[in-house]
């Protein structure tokens, strides 16, 4: 297990996000207090509308909040110009979502090289592939791979600028249990070897075991914060 070091990576303090829908607010976020460490696996577990979504978007500059602050290595996200947000998510993000974005038209090696080309200390796209498993499908096309080969090529292109933080939302969501094991292999094998502090949204309580913490989600609040004192693989859990 990672052992938790003084200073976090993220320091997250009084977030709170309210969206105007029409006549009627949601509150999506709560006043919520969270440290994210370098090298960390987390796992923000908690129902739909719980909030977790909307944590990792304004984590990723994709959001702002409405009230509160979010410091990434000691800078105030949230006092920053929209160009230093940009290059923020450009050299330090990686995103993996539910569903692959990947372009039909590129191969696996052509989608990750999308990243390597803009990125200035990159893995090649044949590293992230064999990082992720798939050094044997690196000209294959998306519609000649599998959903969880989509995903892991997702990973694969998340993880090839070498970004500091993996934001990953529901990465298993729309996979089957054999498969969503291999991706989640591919997520513990980028955190365990980059040290990419990562953190993955999901409904599915498993999930949790393969964490250093746990962070429960209803609401819009914390509800708690579990430590795991030894994480499982994919493999060991009970699904």
């Amino acid at each position: 297990m990672n052992q938790t070091p003084s200073q976090p990576a993220f320091h997250v303090e009084g977030l709170t996000k309210v969206y105007d829908m029409g006549e009627v607010q949601v509150r999506a976020l709560r006043g919520v207090d969270l440290d994210l460490y370098e090298g960390e696996y987390v796992v923000l577990l908690g129902p739909s509308g719980s909030g977790k979504s909307t944590l990792v978007n304004i984590l990723g500059g994709l959001d702002s909040p409405t009230e509160g602050h979010v410091w990434f290595r000691g800078r105030d996200l949230t006092l920053v110009t929209d160009r230093d947000l940009t290059l923020y998510r450009r050299n330090h993000v990686g995103f993996v979502f539910q569903f692959y974005n990947l372009i039909p038209s590129l191969t696996a090696r052509e989608n990750v090289a999308l990243v390597t080309e803009i990125s200035p200390n990159p893995l090649t796209p044949e590293e992230a592939l064999a990082l992720v498993g798939l050094a044997e499908r690196v000209d294959h096309f998306p519609a000649q791979m599998s959903g969880g080969e989509q995903q892991r090529v997702a990973i694969a292109r998340a993880v090839a600028k070498r970004p500091d933080v993996l934001l990953c939302d529901e990465p298993t969501g729309a996979l089957d249990i054999t498969t969503g094991v291999v991706v989640l292999e591919a997520l513990e094998r980028v955190n365990r070897e980059l040290g990419t502090l990562t953190v993955v949204i999901t409904h599915n309580a498993a999930i949790r075991h393969l964490a250093d913490r746990v962070v429960y989600f209803a609401d819009g609040r914390i509800n708690r914060v579990d430590r795991n004192e030894t994480r499982m693989t994919p493999r060991q859990v009970s699904w």
